[in-house]
């Protein structure tokens, strides 16, 4: 039952950022030359209600489907590594037009291309795991 409303809840996910065209190569094309406002609305929705639930999280203790309580640990970072992993990533979103979550959202809608961005970025997430005892953190 818990799996059929996972795929409940990622079906309405994939449709609102298909109807909402943050999937869109050309909305994201816009956000990087700051043309237009549209992605970053989206963008800043998204963390006024991400903030917003977390903040609801911790408030009401509230558990998780199973039952059990929902833990957040705070992050030991720094300044340098989120701006070095913040351009990594920005890179990777303006080269190939897409964040990982719309990968899945076009795939769906047809665009089969996005099957070798798919298969790129897993593998880079192997790599990563390889390497990632090396690299610095």
């Amino acid at each position: 039952m818990k799996r059929i409303l996972y795929i409940i809840i990622g079906l309405i996910f994939g449709i609102v950022l298909y109807k909402s065209e943050a999937a869109s190569w050309f909305r994201i094309y816009e956000m990087f030359r700051f043309e237009s406002f549209h992605m970053y609305g989206i963008i800043g929705t998204a963390l006024i209600f991400g903030s917003f639930f977390i903040w609801s999280i911790k408030r009401f203790k509230i558990k998780s489907f199973d039952g059990r309580p929902i833990t957040i640990e705070p992050k030991d970072s720094s300044f340098r590594k989120n701006l070095f992993g913040g351009i990594i990533f920005g890179l990777g979103w303006a080269l190939v037009g897409a964040c990982p979550g719309p990968l899945f959202v076009l795939i769906g809608a047809g665009f089969a291309p996005v099957l070798l961005v798919l298969v790129a970025a897993v593998f880079g997430t192997f790599l990563y795991g390889i390497l990632k005892n090396k690299l610095p953190h």
